[in-house]
């Protein structure tokens, strides 16, 4: 539905991190309820607080992200992205496509892993396996208690967003999201003076225009470089400022159909302004990979029957968004 918001809210989740799910009258997680009810009405957009993840893990997987993107390119090309490794594993700069244009960044590419065969035709396309760096060589081993973490984390977030919607905690357990799929990546944009050395004369934007496919981002950005933008409904770009202690938080293209309109997949981008190189890491939790998403019934209710969204197979949603995002 979107506004034209001026600033991003920030919400504590905390009360969702210490409910058992049984007492959802709790004065404290009907607050929180509201708060992420208007939040995702406005601007699909909220900083998460309180989410109970140590800064210094977060600041770690910022740090060892940052260390592999300061190797030479021969080192980081080993763990090379292709077709064959199912879009898994390194991007230089310029290789990744918003809106038919290559961005300035590179990334490190990570899926929730897909044996041969696991989802049929539907997943042949990402198949494969995560291809982690050697260096730093602690980086899996983090990375994976990372993952695990934000997992628990945006499934609490997402019996939250179930409740403000009208349903019951558990409604996108099951079938819809009871065996998410995930995506990370972790994205290193050039200082504005470096960007200048390098022969991208079609785009300067860090990250092009768009929204995110799943159901929810949970974002780790750099402390101290304000870049990424989220554009209210006037058109305007506002700013998502650092806050430390902080993920930010938005809702994608799944979550908007499924609330049939009610929430928005935001438009956003990311524009480098700073001399200093930028890291992110960006944690994606999604639906089932072969889950059917359409309007959920009680959210068509709140407006008049009538179907705003279209039927969609996240897995064949995601699948044709990896296929058109790469450049050889």
């Amino acid at each position: 539905m979107s506004s034209n918001f001026k600033s991003i809210p920030i919400i504590d989740v905390s009360p969702l991190l210490c409910n058992k799910w049984g007492d959802v009258e709790n004065e404290g997680v009907s607050e929180v309820v509201k708060q992420l009810d208007q939040a995702c009405k406005e601007a699909g957009f909220f900083y998460v607080k309180g989410h109970g993840i140590s800064d210094s893990l977060i600041k770690e997987v910022r740090d060892m992200t940052r260390k592999f993107f300061d190797l030479p390119y021969d080192e980081k090309v080993k763990i090379k992205m292709s077709s064959e490794t199912g879009f898994r594993g390194y991007q230089r700069i310029g290789e990744n496509v918003t809106q038919g244009k290559a961005d300035m960044h590179e990334a490190i590419d990570c899926y929730r892993e897909v044996k041969p065969g696991m989802y049929g035709d539907l997943g042949k396309a990402i198949e494969g396996f995560n291809k982690w760096p050697d260096s730093p060589s602690n980086f899996y081993s983090v990375v994976g208690e990372y993952i695990n973490l934000l997992t628990d984390l945006s499934r609490n977030i997402l019996r939250g967003l179930a409740l403000a919607l009208g349903g019951c905690p558990g409604e996108f357990e099951g079938e819809r999201a009871g065996d998410p799929f995930w995506v990370m990546r972790f994205i290193g944009y050039p200082g504005i003076s470096d960007a200048k050395g390098l022969e991208m004369p079609e785009n300067d934007i860090g990250c092009g225009a768009h929204t995110d496919y799943g159901l929810l981002t949970l974002v780790n950005q750099d402390d101290e470089i304000p870049a990424l933008q989220v554009r209210n409904q006037a058109g305007e770009w506002i700013w998502a400022v650092p806050i430390p202690g902080t993920f930010v938080c938005n809702i994608g293209d799944m979550l908007k159909i499924w609330s049939n309109g009610l929430y928005e997949s935001t438009l956003h981008r990311v524009i480098n302004n700073s001399p200093k190189y930028r890291v992110s890491v960006a944690f994606f939790y999604e639906p089932n990979f072969d889950a059917v998403i359409e309007p959920l019934e009680f959210c068509k209710q709140k407006l008049g029957e009538i179907e705003k969204c279209e039927r969609a197979i996240y897995g064949e949603h995601l699948v044709r968004k990896v296929l058109t995002n790469f450049v050889a």
